[in-house]
Order: structure tokens, then C-alpha cells, then sequence
């Protein structure tokens, strides 16, 4: 496939904001797909850029007109013809995403970070946590391990809490994540199908966000999610898949007081008509997001002959 730069722009662009703007424009041009951590092209630009230059996003704006050597235009100009070319996401070639203000370490074992979930730690749980009763927590299909590894950080930090996933390679990420952020005594990987290899714990506060994408939802999706593991992403004709054997088993590994947190995004709608008579809390989120759903030990329990 054709590059999308000429030689002759070696002799044109400069300094890292012609980068940026030049990057923004192309992205632009291409009709690339921003939902991976950026939503707009300038953004995605300023992320290659800095990572391809080893600098942070905060620099000083005398840097901004600083130029770049040939070599540093060849690495920037190679990290946006990926973009744009394979439609890879910023995040998978940086190997780096942002989640409640955090960096985690990614690559296309797991997902890009970015559920509304992240509101939810950085708030603590408030209003729906009772953070003195909460002791051991379970992060079902952990992924990056980017909910556990926030919620020890900021939300629950007295804790243990499990990082389930049902893949070695998807837990040799989150461990890495977990060593970067030095939790190793509080967050523990667990090899697991969901509930599988659980058998006997019981959590206070039980949190997944599972595969929840139809079959029409991801036919459909642009081709930045192409490169993300269907594994994390498809979970039948409905969405459902997960969620309804989340629902089934959760109460067996839940203490009298604990709490389910969910997240099912598109799939919400399909998954109320499929439970009418479940009292779903759906939680609202003041920086953007839906689908995440909030039950507790005693609704499962008195709505099980439903699941």
C-alpha cells in the first residue's frame, strides 16, 4: 500500500506541532475511527508523536516549535502510516493506555481500556459501596487488569482483589500491570472461565465487563476493532452470553451484602427485555457512558428462578 507521505515532506515539516497538525489532517482525510482512548484526530496525532519522540503530553510550549532530526521524522512519519494504513489504534502502537488517569500497559491480547467504569473508581463507588465493608474483590474478565489495578489505587485500596481471565497470554498482561503499579501483594491474577476455578470464595463487590457485542453490533464496527480480540468482544447473536451466566452464578460467590457491577453497553436493551423482572440500577456516569448495571446479593437470590 502507498505511504502517505512524500520525501519532499522531509523538507516541509519541522517542528513537532507541524507533526501534529499534518498527522491531524491525514487522519482526517483517511476517516479514521477515534473511540480507543482520543476521540478526535489532533489528539491521536499528539500521542504518536510524543511516543515516537519519548516526551510526555505536558510539555513546555517552547518545545512545540522545537525540530525534529531526520531520523525522529522517519520513526513519526512510520507511526502514522501504521495508523492510517492498517487502521491500528494509537494505544496498540504506543503499547500504552490511559484508565481513571492511569497508564496500563496494552497490546492485542486485550482490549483498549475504556468503560465508564473508570467514573465509578475514581468516585470510590460512591454512593452505592459501603467501602468499610468491603474486603476481598473480583474483577471478572480482567483483561489489562485496569479495573482491579484503579480500584486498588483509588477506590478500595484495603482490599484484595482477584483478576480473572480465562487466558494465560490475556494474564501475562495484567500481571504486568500489576508489577508496574507495585500491587502484587493486593491483586492477584486468577486462571478462570468466569466463575469456574473460584469454588468457594466469596467477594463483597463482584465487577466484570464481559464480552457484550452481537453479531450485528460487531459486523459493524470500524476497522480499528478489528484489531482488538474478538475474544473480548463477541458474545452471541444477542450480547447476552456472558451476562446471563454472570447473572446465574453470581450469587453463589457473593457474601449476604455484597454487590454486582456490570457493564453491557449496547446490549442493555436486549438484556432488559430478556429479564423484565429484574430491578436493574442503572448507574449514570457525568463524563459520558451507559450500560453498566448494578445488582445486589439479595436481588439475585430473590429473582433466581428468573435467571
Amino acid at each position: 500500500m502507498e505511504q502517505i507521505f512524500e520525501k519532499g515532506l522531509f523538507d516541509e515539516l519541522h517542528t513537532i506541532g507541524d507533526f501534529i497538525r499534518w498527522g491531524a489532517s491525514q487522519f482526517n482525510k483517511a476517516q479514521l475511527f477515534f473511540g480507543h482512548g482520543t476521540d478526535n484526530a489532533i489528539d491521536e496525532a499528539a500521542i504518536l508523536v510524543f511516543h515516537s519522540l519519548h516526551l510526555h503530553g505536558d510539555i513546555p510550549n517552547i518545545l512545540w516549535n522545537t525540530r525534529l532530526s531526520l531520523s525522529e521524522k522517519k520513526d513519526v512519519f512510520d507511526l502514522f502510516n501504521k495508523r492510517v494504513q492498517q487502521r491500528v489504534p494509537a494505544a496498540y502502537l504506543t503499547h500504552e493506555a490511559w484508565f481513571a488517569d492511569l497508564p496500563f500497559y496494552v497490546d492485542q491480547h486485550v482490549l483498549i481500556p475504556r468503560s465508564p467504569i473508570a467514573e465509578l473508581i475514581k468516585k470510590q463507588f460512591q454512593p452505592w459501596i459501603d467501602a468499610d465493608r468491603v474486603k476481598r474483590i473480583l474483577d471478572l474478565c480482567t483483561g489489562s487488569g485496569c479495573i482491579a489495578i484503579g480500584t486498588a489505587l483509588l477506590a478500595l485500596p484495603d482490599t484484595e482483589i482477584d483478576a480473572v481471565d480465562v487466558l494465560p497470554e490475556i494474564l501475562e498482561i495484567t500481571q504486568k500491570n500489576i508489577n508496574r503499579h507495585g500491587l502484587e501483594q493486593s491483586v492477584h491474577t486468577v486462571h478462570s472461565n468466569l466463575f469456574a476455578n473460584l469454588a468457594g470464595i466469596h467477594y463483597d463487590l463482584i465487577i466484570s465487563n464481559p464480552p457484550y457485542v452481537d453479531k450485528q453490533e460487531l459486523q459493524a464496527m470500524p476497522d480499528e476493532y478489528q484489531h482488538e480480540p474478538k475474544l473480548g468482544l463477541e458474545a452471541g447473536e444477542d450480547g447476552l452470553f456472558f451476562v446471563k451466566k454472570i447473572l446465574r452464578e453470581a450469587s453463589q460467590y457473593l457474601t449476604p451484602n455484597g454487590v454486582l457491577i456490570v457493564e453491557v453497553g449496547l446490549s442493555q436493551d436486549n438484556l432488559v427485555k430478556e429479564y423484565p423482572e429484574l430491578p436493574f440500577l442503572w448507574l449514570e456516569f457525568e463524563y459520558g457512558g451507559d450500560g453498566v448495571f448494578l445488582l445486589t446479593m439479595e436481588q439475585l437470590q430473590k429473582y433466581a428462578n428468573v435467571l
